[in-house]
C-alpha cells in the first residue's frame, strides 16, 4: 500500500532537530531515534520499546483510563500524580480522617488501602493492522458503509488475534483512520493506595496556580499494583501479592539543567494538530467562549460553598477541580490560538498543500477538501454549540439534571426492552445511589442550577431552544422545580423508583424538573443530535482524505506524527525556559524558596503545613537539595504533552526517572490544535522534591528503601 510505504519513510528519514511531536514508541526507530541521540540521549530505540527483553514501555501503565503511571520498584509501587489519584483519596477520607487535608502514608504494606474500580493497564505487544481493518472499505460509497465495516473489521481481528486469556486486544485509529494499530494488553484491577501528601503539597496553588506558570506544586501520590501468585492480574483479594514487574524504573537525583535531554512516556488524551482554519476558528470565537462561561458560573457557586463548609469542601473537592481544569484550559487555548495567530497559519498551510496538490496534478483527489470543509463547518456550527451547551448544562454541571438523564435512560430501557431490563437498570441506578448522595449537597446543586439555566436560555441557539425555557425567570423556575422534585434527595428517589415500571414511571413523569429535563433531552435527540452526527460524519471522511494528502505531499522535516489517542506515546525535547511576552522570561526551575513566598496561612490554595515550613526554615532537605543547598520543586522543558500525559515519567537521557508531569504552562495549552515551541511548556515536579516529601516530611523510610536511586552525571 503506496501510504504504509510513505508512512516508513516518513520514520525513517532523518530531519533536523525540532520540537514537538507525539510518537508511536514502536515505531522510534529511524528518525527519531537519530534525532533523540542528536539531542542528547544515550539509551536506544529498543531500551523504550522491545518484544524480545524488557524495555521502558513495560513500566509505564495507563493510569485508571485517564492518566499515566510508572513502576518504581521491584515491588509494583507505582507513582501519578495526586490529582489523578484524587478521587482514590476523597473516597477513604471523611472528617475524622482526611486524608485531603492531612496526606496519607502507609509504613508497612498491611496499612496501604484497596480502591475499588481502580486499574492500571500495561501495553504488552503493537502491531500495525492497517491493511486488515481498511480491507474491503475502499469499494463502499458512503462514509456511514465505510464505517461501518471499519468496525465490523476491527471487531473481527480484537477476537482473533493471538494473546493471552487475561490480556485484551483493542485497535485505535491513527492518522484520522489512515492506519490502525492494534495493542495487546493486560489490565491489573488490585492497585491500593501507598501514599499522598496533603493538598496544600499535593495541589498548592489549587486553581490559582493551575496551568500557570511558575509553579510550586508537589503533585504526585504513589499506588501499588497487586496480582496473584502467578504474577497476573486478579480482582482485590487479600492473598494477592505485590506485583513483580518486568521492568522498573531507576531515579537519578543529581536533577537538571538548561538544555538538558528530556523525555516523556504517556498516554495523551487527545489533539487535534490537523484541523482546518475552519474549524480552530469556531473553537475559538464560538464554542470555547460558550463552555467557559457555563463552567465559570458553576465554579463560582461551588467555590463559595467550599470555602465556607468544610464538608462540602470534601464532597466537591474532586468534582471542583475536574470541572476547573479544563475551564481554564479552554481559556488559555484560545488566548494561546489568537496570539499565535493559529488561524493565520493553519490558512498559509492550507494555500501550500493547495499549491501541491494543484503541481502534483491532484486536483479530482484533493482539490475540493477545503471548500468542503468551509462549507460543512459553517453548516455545523449552530449544532456543534447546541451540543456544547447541552452537554455542558444537562450532563455534566447540574447533578440533579445529569440524574434525570439517567432516570429517562431507565424509562427508555423500559419502552425498548420491557420490564426486565427496566428492573435491571434500576436496581443498578440504586446501588450507585449511596455514592451519588455521598458527594452531592441540594443546596450547592439548586445554586448552580439557577445560573446555568438562564445561560441555557440565552445562549442555547434559539431555533432549538424549548419554548418553555424562552425569557426564562430562572430564580422562579428554580424554586419551583427544586421545592418540588424527588431527585435531590436519596430516600425520597427511593420511594419513587419503588414499584413496577409502569408505576415508576408515571411517577417519575409527575416530577417536574425530571419532566423538564426529559423534554430538553428528547428535543436535542430529535433536533440537534442527528443533523450534527450526519455532518460531523461528512467531516470525519472529508479529515481522513485531507490527513491522507498531507502525508502524500509532505518531506520527513514536516514532522507529521499522528494526533493524540490515548495510546502510549514518546514526546523529547529539552529542559528550558521561555519568554511569554516582552520583557518577561522564565527560568526552567522553581524552588522551594518560591513556595514560602506565596504561602498565606489558614488559605484555601496557599496555605503550608508547618513541618514543611520547619524543615524550610532549618534547610533540611537531606541528600535532594541541589548543589546551591536549594530544593528544586518544579521544572519546564519542550515535551508535546496533553491531558492523559498526567502522571507521566520524565527521563534523563539515560533513561532514569528525574521528574513527573502533570501541567503545562497556560500560554502553550492551545497545543492540542497548534504546537509553537517558543511557548509551550510541559511542568514537572522535580523527582527530588518527591523523594523529600516521602523522606523528610512523611518520614516513609520503608518507600525510600524501596527505591532504586542512583546519581547519574
Amino acid at each position: 500500500m503506496k501510504f504504509l510505504r510513505l508512512l516508513v519513510l516518513l520514520f525513517a528519514l532523518p530531519l533536523f532537530a525540532q520540537q514537538g511531536g507525539m510518537w508511536v514508541p514502536s515505531l522510534l526507530k529511524g528518525m527519531n531515534e537519530k534525532e533523540m541521540k542528536r539531542l542528547g540521549m544515550k539509551i536506544s530505540a529498543d531500551d523504550i520499546y522491545n518484544l524480545n527483553h524488557s524495555s521502558m514501555k513495560d513500566a509505564v501503565p495507563h493510569f485508571n483510563g485517564g492518566c499515566t503511571s510508572e513502576v518504581i520498584s521491584d515491588q509494583g509501587l507505582l507513582l501519578t500524580n495526586h490529582h489523578c489519584g484524587y478521587g482514590q483519596i476523597q473516597s477513604h477520607s471523611t472528617l475524622a480522617n482526611d486524608y485531603l487535608q492531612d496526606g496519607f502514608w502507609a509504613y508497612s504494606k498491611d496499612q496501604e488501602l484497596a480502591n475499588p474500580n481502580l486499574n492500571v493497564t500495561f501495553v504488552v505487544k503493537i502491531e500495525d493492522v492497517t491493511n486488515q481493518v481498511l480491507n474491503g472499505v475502499a469499494a463502499l460509497k458512503t462514509e456511514a458503509q465505510k464505517q461501518a465495516k471499519i468496525q465490523e473489521n476491527i471487531a473481527s481481528i480484537e477476537k482473533t488475534f493471538s494473546k493471552e486469556d487475561w490480556q485484551e486486544n483493542r485497535i485505535r485509529t491513527f492518522f484520522d483512520g489512515n492506519q490502525y494499530l492494534l495493542f495487546v494488553t493486560e489490565t491489573f484491577n488490585d492497585v491500593r493506595l501507598v501514599g499522598a501528601p496533603p493538598s496544600s503539597i499535593g495541589k498548592f496553588g489549587s486553581d490559582t496556580d493551575n496551568w500557570v506558570w511558575p509553579r510550586h506544586t508537589g503533585d504526585f501520590a504513589l499506588f501499588r499494583i497487586y496480582a496473584d501468585k502467578n504474577n497476573r492480574p486478579a480482582a482485590y483479594s487479600k492473598d494477592n501479592v505485590p506485583y513483580k514487574p518486568k521492568h522498573y524504573f531507576p531515579i537519578n537525583i543529581n536533577g537538571v539543567k538548561p538544555n538538558d535531554f528530556s523525555m516523556v512516556v504517556g498516554y495523551p488524551g487527545r489533539t487535534q494538530e490537523y484541523l482546518p482554519s475552519f474549524a480552530v476558528e469556531q473553537i475559538v470565537e464560538v464554542l470555547n467562549p460558550a463552555k467557559i462561561e457555563i463552567r465559570d458560573a458553576a465554579l463560582k457557586v461551588t467555590d463559595s460553598y467550599m470555602r465556607k463548609d468544610q464538608q462540602i469542601k470534601i464532597q466537591y473537592a474532586s468534582k471542583f477541580a475536574s470541572i476547573a481544569n479544563y475551564w481554564k484550559k479552554w481559556i488559555g487555548e484560545s488566548q494561546g490560538l489568537k496570539k499565535s495567530n493559529a488561524v493565520g497559519a493553519k490558512q498559509n498551510f492550507e494555500k501550500n498543500f493547495t499549491d501541491k496538490v494543484n503541481k502534483a496534478g491532484k486536483q479530482a483527489e484533493y482539490g475540493d477538501i477545503l471548500n468542503e470543509f468551509e462549507v460543512t463547518y459553517k453548516e455545523i456550527e449552530p449544532y456543534a454549540l447546541a451540543k456544547d451547551v447541552h452537554s455542558e448544562i444537562f450532563l455534566r454541571n447540574v447533578e440533579a439534571l445529569t440524574l434525570a438523564y439517567r432516570l429517562q435512560q431507565l424509562e427508555n430501557a423500559y419502552l425498548t426492552n420491557g420490564e426486565q431490563a427496566f428492573t435491571d437498570r434500576k436496581n443498578n441506578l440504586l446501588a450507585s445511589s449511596d455514592n451519588f448522595y455521598k458527594n452531592f449537597n441540594a443546596e450547592v446543586d439548586e445554586k448552580v442550577f439557577e445560573q446555568l439555566i438562564a445561560i441555557f436560555s440565552e445562549k442555547y441557539p434559539e431555533q432549538f431552544l424549548p419554548t418553555s425555557l424562552k425569557n426564562v425567570d430562572a430564580a422562579a423556575l428554580t424554586k419551583e422545580l427544586y421545592g418540588t422534585t424527588a431527585l435531590t434527595n436519596q430516600k425520597q428517589l427511593t420511594e419513587l423508583l419503588n414499584g413496577d415500571a409502569q408505576t415508576v414511571i408515571k411517577r417519575l413523569n409527575n416530577d417536574k424538573l425530571y419532566s423538564l429535563a426529559k423534554q430538553v433531552n428528547t428535543d436535542f435527540a430529535t433536533n440537534v443530535a442527528p443533523k450534527y452526527n450526519e455532518l460531523n460524519l461528512k467531516n470525519t471522511g472529508l479529515q481522513r482524505e485531507y490527513m491522507k494528502g498531507i502525508l502524500e505531499f509532505s518531506t520527513p522535516e514536516d514532522r507529521i506524527f499522528p494526533d493524540a489517542n490515548s495510546t502510549l506515546r514518546v514526546t523529547y525535547g529539552k529542559v528550558n525556559g521561555y519568554k511569554p511576552k516582552d520583557a518577561v522570561t522564565y527560568d526552567h526551575v522553581t524552588y522551594l524558596d518560591g513556595m514560602m513566598e506565596k504561602y498565606v496561612p489558614g488559605d484555601y490554595e496557599f496555605d503550608v503545613p508547618e513541618k514543611l515550613i520547619e524543615l524550610y526554615n532549618n534547610k533540611d532537605f537531606g541528600a535532594y537539595a541541589d548543589k546551591n543547598g536549594k530544593l528544586p520543586v518544579n521544572y519546564i522543558a519542550t515535551n508535546h504533552t496533553t491531558g492523559g500525559n498526567s502522571g507521566s515519567p520524565a527521563f534523563d537521557k539515560y533513561g532514569n526517572l528525574v521528574g513527573l508531569n502533570f501541567d503545562r504552562v497556560w500560554e502553550g495549552t492551545m497545543s492540542d490544535i497548534y504546537y509553537d515551541p517558543a511557548i509551550c511548556r510541559n511542568i514537572m515536579v522535580d523527582i527530588r522534591f518527591v523523594l523529600f516529601v516521602v523522606d523528610k516530611y512523611a518520614g516513609a523510610q520503608n518507600i525510600i528503601d524501596e527505591l532504586k536511586i542512583v546519581n547519574k552525571k
